[in-house]
């Protein structure tokens, strides 16, 4: 093979997307970035959309400047979940995919249990309840009489999307099929007896692919185009977190594991899926992941809190770098108030400062005064929420998970880190940052058959990138906070 195999991650994340270049020699990996690009929802009225050509073209000027520096080998996409594209006759894209945190869904899951009992949803799927799963979206379309549901004739999801765009292949990674709660984890194919109770199509459905699947080469237009010539296009782990645990340098199981950014998606990996009634009490979902493996984890609000106190702000001319408000937080005092951070007056954005205060005083506390005080609340709420997670996590298992790993870009704010430590009494380590991208391109590896197992990837990812460690400094303080914690209305 040549000296260094060049490989190309798109990365698209709910606030940018990345063309990650990975230059492989067969033992350590070495990443750089190569172009930045804002994604984010466009509101139309009440309803919140993507705009996927917009994306699709900075994706191809990506190409372009892979073209410059010496063309790639091979090249996959992954995104965040849930969210899907629908298509018409001759592939048609019938509308701008709606971002998941789009009204449209309120109410659904009472919409959906009244069709559908509640068990039999998890039984047949095992996937944690949201209103923004692909399942409530379907059913919003179905119960709102949408004609693009009745046009549709294919189903997407937004990595799939971009890969028909790069191949003209319809396909959905498993990975990305598992979040959509229309999947049924311990059959391997979609729920189609599901779908149909609740009134939705599934001629549409495309076959589901594993991670590392060569979809195609490159489409000749684009290839021409770009300069990078019909590249093969290979399925990572198309939803992002997928591609993130793979990334953690572990040679055991005895961990828990959180992907920590706009979301944080923490839980622990399985050889199958957990579907019993310990996993539906505690609300928890199956996942798929690299190597046959599953994620068993919570979805929580995560770093979103900040991000929309920080816009929140701006808005109003106070303007805050995240390392400026994470430097007040670590001077404001401690436990002052605490939140659940997935309450669900949460989810929607707008003026989350607002949404803050009022919570606070709904459940008796005074409210933060200022932006320091505001995002210590939220920090430390959130290390709250995550051992709260993991107890229910360790009691679903029956074991002690020693130590947590912490991936992604909220691994940068170390305030944050180190709560988690302190406040689970775990040692926490951080790193890689990228995660994401770097799993991505570790599958593209093994689709070239360069790396030969989700362990040697996790071997070259060991080599390749030093994690921080964060050791617990906990006192009767983070006890005392947990118990106040649990007495707040927390979501399931």
């Amino acid at each position: 093979m040549p000296a260094k195999r060049q490989l190309l991650a798109f990365d698209l994340g709910a606030e940018s997307g990345r063309a990650m270049l990975g230059q492989f020699d067969g033992a350590r990996l070495e990443l750089n970035e190569v172009h930045r690009f804002a994604n984010g929802p466009v509101q139309v009225f009440e309803h919140l959309y993507w705009d996927p050509l917009r994306l699709f073209a900075e994706m191809q000027q990506a190409l372009v400047l892979c073209a410059g520096r010496g063309g790639i080998d091979a090249l996959g996409v992954d995104t965040w979940g849930v969210d899907f594209a629908l298509l018409g006759k001759g592939d048609v894209l019938l509308e701008n995919p709606r971002n998941y945190r789009d009204p449209r869904t309120e109410g659904m899951l009472a919409a959906a249990f009244a069709l559908v009992p509640r068990e039999e949803i998890f039984a047949r799927t095992g996937v944690q309840f949201m209103q923004i799963n692909s399942l409530y979206q379907l059913l919003a379309m179905r119960l709102q009489d949408s004609p693009v549901l009745g046009a549709a004739r294919s189903f997407l999801m937004m990595a799939d999307l971009f890969n028909f765009f790069f191949t003209g292949e319809k396909a959905c990674e498993f990975s990305n099929a598992t979040t959509t709660q229309c999947y049924d984890p311990r059959e391997g194919r979609w729920s189609t007896e599901l779908l149909e109770k609740l009134g939705l199509p599934t001629a549409l459905l495309p076959r589901i692919v594993p991670p590392g699947t060569r979809l195609g080469s490159l489409l000749p237009a684009l290839a021409e185009s770009t300069g990078v010539g019909p590249v093969p296009v290979i399925a990572p782990a198309t939803h992002d977190t997928g591609s993130a645990v793979a990334a953690i340098p572990t040679t055991t199981r005895d961990y828990a594991y959180i992907s920590s950014g706009t979301w944080s998606l923490m839980g622990a990996e399985l050889d199958g899926p957990l579907v019993n009634a310990a996993a539906l009490a505690h609300n928890f979902t199956n996942e798929g992941g690299v190597g046959h493996t599953f994620r068993f984890l919570k979805n929580i609000m995560g770093l979103w809190l900040v991000q929309e106190c920080r816009r929140t702000w701006e808005r109003q001319g106070r303007v805050f770098s995240y390392s400026e408000l994470t430097a007040k937080a670590s001077q404001a005092p401690a436990f002052a108030a605490l939140i659940d951070p997935d309450h669900e007056s949460f989810l929607a954005p707008g003026d989350m400062p607002a949404r803050i205060r009022v919570f606070c005083q709904q459940s008796g506390q005074t409210p933060p005064a200022d932006e320091g005080g505001m995002i210590r609340v939220v920090l430390e709420s959130l290390a709250l929420r995550y051992r709260q997670v993991l107890e229910g996590l360790e009691q679903i298992l029956g074991r002690r998970l020693e130590c947590i790993h912490a991936v992604g870009g909220g691994i940068q704010n170390q305030l944050l880190c180190q709560f988690t430590a302190d406040a689970t009494d775990r040692p926490l380590v951080a790193g890689p940052l990228e995660a994401t991208a770097i799993g991505n391109l570790m599958v593209l590896a093994m689709g070239l058959g360069e790396v030969s197992s989700l362990a040697q990837a996790r071997e070259v990812v060991s080599r390749s990138f030093a994690p921080r460690q964060y050791q617990p400094q906990a006192g009767g303080a983070w006890d005392q906070a947990y118990e106040r914690f649990k007495t707040l209305r927390l979501s399931p």
